[in-house]
């Protein structure tokens, strides 16, 4: 999360960050309508239910045009075709060195238009 953050501030993004524990709790959040997010940064790997699941979800809900970044450690040519079927608006491996990972700030900038 410190890195995200550190990337929107790298970028003049403004933002406010609301974190599920889980895949579940991501479902729950926006399903419910509990937060209107404008981006939605999403891990395939999350606990009780995947970023694929989510993704499907968010998707079939009322959420269905917010943009979503997967951000991953699967390099799996097979998982990135799955996560963009599903309507990932952009797939991205988690980067190893700090100044990639900042980068991610310029996306989601654009992503958000602002």
């Amino acid at each position: 999360m410190y890195l995200i953050e550190e990337a929107l501030r790298e970028h003049q993004v403004n933002f406010n960050i609301t974190l599920a524990e889980d895949g579940e709790a991501a479902i729950k959040m926006l399903s419910r309508g509990q937060i209107s997010p404008d981006i939605v940064l999403l891990d395939l790997n999350m606990p009780k239910r995947s970023g694929g699941e989510v993704l499907d979800r968010l998707r079939k809900d009322s959420n269905r045009n917010v943009p979503v970044i997967i951000l991953t450690s699967s390099d799996s040519p097979s998982d990135r075709e799955e996560a963009l079927r599903l309507g990932a608006t952009c797939y991205i491996r988690k980067p190893t060195g700090l100044d990639e990972f900042l980068k991610i700030g310029a996306t989601i900038k654009e992503l958000v238009g602002g």
